[in-house]
């Protein structure tokens, strides 16, 4: 994306586009990274190992997909799912059906706040030629799907809770976590996208922790 990057007011003072990083340096933190990654794959276990490649495919794919797909940010929410079924696939060896629920949670999660985040590109994007759910929709028809996304974000974690048999402290956790995905819609409106960051990154980091602290909570009250 560096040409594109650079070309848009909001990324041109990237490390890349504003040239803090030289593009042989940054190749060569991406081959020591992967090489990193696929070490440890193999260090873990066969199947994670096995997998590796299918994780690179996907970090290689998503940065192209908003030149031929809407439905860029959903390939990166199955990108950044690869995080709970990596994590389920080293800690038992085995892909089983029950991480999926969560998975597709964490899909519609990132779709989610991924078509927010895209809302501030929406005039670039248009401009470019570029796939976007809002450059596709508008900006209302984008906030209405990622409401609807965030939805079935929320209903995929209650899901996760049955299907885990997971007590009460899981599912107050998840009740938070619904009323953190309200509050960040009611942050970003059609007319005033000046709350826009809080929105992406302090609701769902705030998200992220609830999730985790209530799942652990639930576990240790056992």
């Amino acid at each position: 994306d560096l040409r594109i990057d650079a070309k848009n007011p909001r990324t041109k003072q990237r490390e890349l586009p504003s040239g803090k990083i030289s593009l042989k340096e940054a190749w060569l933190f991406v081959v020591v990274s992967l090489g990193v990654f696929v070490l440890s794959a193999r260090m873990l276990n066969p199947l994670c190992f096995k997998l590796s490649p299918v994780a690179i495919g996907f970090f290689v794919l998503y940065p192209y997909t908003k030149r031929f797909t809407y439905l860029s940010h959903f390939v990166l929410g199955v990108t950044i799912s690869g995080a709970p079924l990596g994590a389920w696939i080293a800690i038992r060896g085995s892909f089983d059906w029950q991480i999926i629920p969560l998975c597709v949670g964490v899909v519609f999660w990132l779709a989610g706040f991924d078509t927010l985040y895209a809302l501030q590109d929406y005039e670039f994007d248009r401009k470019e030629g570029l796939y976007s759910i809002p450059a596709k929709v508008g900006i209302k028809g984008a906030l209405q799907l990622a409401k609807l996304f965030h939805l079935v974000t929320f209903l995929m974690l209650v899901f996760t809770g049955w299907v885990f048999g997971l007590g009460p402290a899981y599912f107050l956790g998840t009740l938070i976590a619904g009323g953190l995905l309200y509050y960040e819609h009611s942050l970003v409106r059609e007319d005033d996208l000046s709350k826009l960051d809080m929105a992406f990154f302090n609701m769902n980091g705030y998200l992220s922790l609830t999730v985790f602290f209530f799942t652990l909570l639930d576990i240790l009250l056992r």
